[in-house]
């Protein structure tokens, strides 16, 4: 049977990513599982209030037990902006109550970054963000706690993920090419509501680096949890050799 990683994602936005991920993996012969399911999210805002409600124990725990029926051996909370307003810490205990609700190992996509930018010796990012700026320099203060050198951070000031699921290819693009610094290492786009999986390559043409991308490190993170490295160049240098 095909190794399983199960996903939590909040509402509605950029879920066809996950299913396509899956293909791109699959591919080069992966044989990986990637099932979603939605969590009630309550108000779809960009805002501190509603994503900590976003974030809490209970609606999470709400839907692990249908996630659970999909025979996965990991748990991801798919939401970036729903993990690091919790903090450092609090990032931490959300990921520590989702694993124990679950009885299985359990990440978010904040730590999904995190070890990511980690996993490419990025020592100083740039981070080209949907977000309104306050809620996008809580993300900022998240990566430095975890050891990395935010060098520009940029906002659109975008307040609901309904509006940034609309996003298409040129949109991503020209939010990448804002957000980047000349000192990056890597450029990162932390909003799992955006479409990315397709033209992560492209990106990364464009830029002449790393891109990091929510769905995609959120993905990278699922397999890394069950032990599994998987080379995929059509999903970035993260995935890479």
């Amino acid at each position: 049977m095909a190794n399983a990683v199960g996903f939590l994602y909040p509402g509605h936005s950029a879920e066809d990513d996950y299913p396509r991920l899956e293909g791109i993996l699959n591919e080069t012969g992966a044989g990986v599982r990637l099932p979603l399911v939605h969590t009630d999210i309550g108000e779809d805002a960009h805002r501190a209030d509603a994503l900590l409600e976003m974030g809490s124990a209970h609606r999470l725990a709400d839907r692990v037990a249908e996630v659970k029926r999909h025979d996965v051996e990991a748990v991801v909370w798919s939401c970036t902006s729903a993990s690091f307003v919790f903090g450092w810490e609090g990032a931490h205990e959300q990921v520590r109550e989702l694993s124990a609700t679950a009885g299985l190992p359990a990440s978010s996509t904040s730590f999904a970054f995190a070890r990511a930018v980690q996993a490419l010796r990025a020592e100083r990012v740039a981070i080209a963000a949907t977000y309104p700026e306050d809620v996008a320099e809580l993300f900022t203060a998240f990566l430095k706690s975890a050891g990395a050198e935010v060098v520009s951070m940029c906002g659109s000031g975008i307040i609901t993920a309904a509006e940034v699921g609309t996003w298409g290819k040129e949109e991503v693009l020209a939010l990448a090419r804002g957000g980047d610094h000349p000192d990056a290492q890597a450029v990162l786009l932390p909003d799992t509501a955006l479409h990315t999986a397709a033209w992560i390559p492209e990106i990364e043409a464009v830029l002449g680096k790393p891109v990091l991308t929510a769905n995609q490190v959120t993905v990278w993170e699922g397999l890394r949890l069950l032990d599994r490295t998987v080379t995929c160049p059509p999903l970035g240098r993260l995935f890479g050799a």
